[in-house]
């Protein structure tokens, strides 16, 4: 696909985008300088990311009712509102507890505008849903890779500054936004709050969310812990992450499609979580060894790439459910469900060393293949959807 032949409204939503995505990143290098600098433990800042994904995970089961109600660019603008305050009062803040507060704030944010961002998206493009997807992916894997670097310039001069960074580049993908992304003319039909519940009864769509739920623990441990046994000054660690971003770009572009045509959705996410989870092994086995260390979040960042763009085409066509309410309760369990993974792995880390929290990422990476190995028959339809180009849902009728 051309990425540049698309609408102005695709255009501006992904660089809004790849803005916000670059907000997971630009934290990552400065957790140790934040715990160095007032005085916490690895398990207490990795209460950033904790806080940020209970809320995220909380907030996405209203995130289909909010922008039925709202329309998608009132939703989108209130989201990035929200990340900006939230991202500046974080980098003004003296204390962990009121970083880990500003930043459960954030995860509001974030949840508001991501959910809506790729209905936006898959809503407005001129391609098909996979198309869509992978645009979405696209710009996703460019905000993750440019995230760690900038966060790592940044970093290296002050903890605070990444989160400044945030704040002032959200600013500006909030202006894109108000001039480039048209209101759309009709909204949705409100949804309830209830319908995410619902949506978890069909047995794929639940699958695919307990596989994500577990596969989060790996996730987190790579991103939230590994930069404490690293050891190094922010701005190396923001080069290591960068290659974790680029690696992931590359793969769920271009790798995750040309896998899925060959062996198919599920067998190619399955391939991906057991490479992921062998990765994580390596990294438990050999942790002192940084290069080691280095070589696995690169690495990893190849499989959690065809990861992400395959479990999002899945979501999105797993129950026979709006794509807002299917994402919806799919990220409540993944989010919500996978929040205590990050401090998880910092506690294992203080409290027994630095291999185990490596060993449980990559058992529970390897036990949600399981669930999703499990699930399968409930997930045959999928490549069957996509091979008919499954068109677009209205902007109005599909909140995500």
């Amino acid at each position: 696909m051309n990425f540049l032949h698309q609408p102005k409204a695709v255009l501006a939503v992904a660089f809004a985008c790849v803005i916000a995505f670059m907000g997971i990143g630009l934290v990552d290098p400065i957790l140790k300088p934040i715990a160095d600098s007032l005085g916490a433990t690895p398990s207490q800042t990795s209460l950033l990311f904790t806080s940020y994904m209970v809320v995220m995970g909380l907030a996405m089961l209203i995130t289909s009712a909010v922008s039925s109600r709202l329309g998608v660019k009132r939703t989108l603008l209130l989201g990035l509102a929200i990340i900006i305050v939230s991202a500046g009062l974080a980098g003004a803040s003296d204390s962990i507890g009121a970083i880990v507060g500003w930043r459960a704030l954030w995860g509001l944010g974030n949840a508001l505008f991501v959910a809506t961002a790729l209905t936006a998206i898959v809503s407005s493009s001129g391609g098909s849903v996979r198309e869509a997807v992978i645009f979405y992916e696209a710009a996703l894997g460019v905000g993750i890779a440019a995230g760690p670097l900038i966060g790592g310039v940044l970093g290296s001069i002050s903890w605070r500054g990444p989160f400044f960074g945030v704040s002032v580049l959200m600013t500006v993908a909030l202006l894109v936004t108000v001039f480039l992304l048209p209101r759309t003319a009709t909204r949705a039909q409100p949804t309830s709050l209830g319908e995410p519940f619902r949506a978890l009864r069909h047995r794929g769509l639940l699958g695919v969310a307990l596989t994500a739920l577990l596969y989060n623990f790996g996730f987190f441990t790579l991103l939230a812990y590994t930069p404490f046994p690293l050891n190094m000054n922010a701005h190396q660690v923001g080069l290591v992450f960068f290659g974790w971003g680029v690696a992931l770009a590359v793969s769920s572009v271009f790798i995750a499609p040309r896998l899925q045509q060959r062996w198919g959705t599920v067998p190619s996410i399955l391939a991906a979580l057991l490479g992921f989870a062998l990765v994580l092994a390596a990294m438990a086995l050999w942790t002192e060894q940084r290069a080691v260390l280095v070589a696995g979040v690169v690495v990893a960042g190849l499989f959690l790439g065809i990861n992400n763009t395959l479990v999002t085409e899945t979501v999105m066509n797993a129950a026979p459910v709006p794509r807002g309410v299917a994402s919806a309760a799919y990220s409540f369990v993944r989010f919500a469900g996978g929040a205590v993974a990050p401090w998880l792995a910092g506690f294992l880390g203080e409290r027994i060393n630095d291999h185990v929290p490596y060993w449980v990422g990559a058992a529970a990476v390897l036990l949600g293949a399981g669930v999703l190995a499990y699930s399968r028959r409930h997930l045959l339809h999928i490549d069957k959807v996509l091979a008919h180009g499954a068109a677009p849902m209205p902007l109005a009728a599909a909140p995500r």
